[in-house]
């Protein structure tokens, strides 16, 4: 097996945490209080904005509804607890601010704020209800008091998913549908950990990539995926919101790494295996601290990002049709992340033949040159690895 590993690149940092307190459109009084007393979980509401429909099955909405169902049931919460808001657009600023005052109005305590492009309702909000928490997933902005942001070291499961995919294609030509391009360090760094779980095993392979230029557009990921299916790649791996990459990868008979949910389950063997998160994990946490009084308007809020020792991400088990010798490779990589010994944007890194390789908060890109990231904040990530190229 050849190189577990790849250069490097210091990328980590989303973070969130949340609160909660909120009495209806009363933005001087909420259920909690400044004390810490927190809500009883009998009297609390939690208002979740998706930008599509959960009832798809799978993909981005309902990955992100899975995890409030997971958090519902472990905290005993009623169906009327629950205030959902399904397809807000995220790049309209009416329909995003008129759902989340909608959530205030029903007596929402926490609202959950699922897509990128709600961040600025939620800061404009939030500055507004001062008793209402509003915890925004991805993004960067909050203020240190009633709005935080959440996200995880995707990163971990992209880099396990990227071996998959390494040791299965044939013409070293790997597919990407990604919403975003490089302005976009959520997108950039996970292109780049993808690349680099490549690398570790194939570093004849390119990842090439299509972007959609939207986080849901069901009808161009498709497009993108069979553009990329047309110039020669046989593994799709995608960075947006839909299965229909999946879809488009299976009836070109050829395979495919999905994204958010369990794509198997839609799409058949033909997914390798998917990249997946556990936003339970994180939502009952939150909500639970505004239940205990753990956070508190105005006193303390927290931003979060977790990672796969938290339970909030992974990769799905490989299909029967993944290379021989995969979960082998897998497993490395991942015994190596659990004990601290690699991470895949910083630290350097030992070969199966004992070669020294990579050198710390450094990454070598596809122009030739190289980059320091910093290492706190994974938006600073906007070159592509040296076996990254756009299309």
């Amino acid at each position: 097996m050849k190189r577990i590993l790849a250069l490097v690149c210091s990328l980590a940092l989303m973070t969130m945490l949340f609160a909660g307190c909120g009495n209806g459109g009363n933005n001087e009084q909420g259920s909690g209080d400044e004390t810490g007393n927190g809500i009883s979980a009998a009297d609390i509401k939690v208002g979740v904005i998706h930008i599509g429909d959960p009832a798809t099955g799978s993909g981005y909405s309902y990955t992100h509804d899975q995890g409030i169902v997971a958090m519902q049931d472990t905290l005993g919460l009623s169906d009327d607890q629950i205030i959902r808001k399904n397809n807000i657009d995220d790049t309209d600023s009416t329909a995003i601010d008129n759902a989340m005052r909608e959530c205030v109005e029903e007596g929402c305590n926490i609202i959950f704020a699922t897509s990128w492009g709600y961040m600025d309702t939620c800061e404009a909000l939030a500055a507004e209800y001062p008793n209402v928490f509003f915890s925004h997933a991805t993004g960067y902005k909050s203020n240190d008091t009633n709005f935080n942001n959440y996200f995880g070291r995707i990163y971990q499961a992209r880099y396990l998913s990227g071996i998959a995919a390494g040791m299965k294609t044939e013409t070293n030509k790997i597919g990407y549908v990604s919403a975003m391009g490089s302005e976009n360090g959520e997108c950039t760094s996970g292109i780049d950990a993808f690349a680099m779980g490549v690398a570790a095993v194939n570093p004849d392979a390119q990842v090439i990539v299509k972007v959609t230029n939207s986080w849901y557009d069901p009808e161009g990921e498709g497009q993108a995926a069979q553009a990329l299916i047309d110039d020669g790649c046989d593994v799709i791996a995608q960075h947006c919101d839909t299965n229909n990459p999946q879809i488009a990868a299976r009836d070109a008979g050829v395979w495919g790494v999905g994204y958010n949910s369990d794509m198997t389950a839609e799409v058949g063997d033909s997914v390798l295996t998917s990249v997946v998160w556990n936003w339970g994990a994180y939502y009952t946490q939150a909500v639970q601290n505004v239940i205990d009084g753990t956070w508190t308007p105005g006193v303390h809020v927290e931003n979060y990002y977790g990672s796969m020792a938290d339970g909030l991400l992974d990769i799905t088990a490989l299909s029967a049709d993944a290379a021989e010798g995969t979960q082998e490779a897998i497993d490395i990589a991942r015994a190596a992340m659990a004990d601290g010994s690699f991470d895949v944007f910083t630290g350097t890194y030992t070969d199966a033949a004992g070669n020294t390789i990579g050198c710390d908060g450094v990454m070598e890109c596809n122009d030739g040159s190289t980059m320091e990231v910093d290492g706190t904040n994974y938006s600073a990530i906007t070159a592509y690895y040296k076996n990254v190229v756009v299309k």
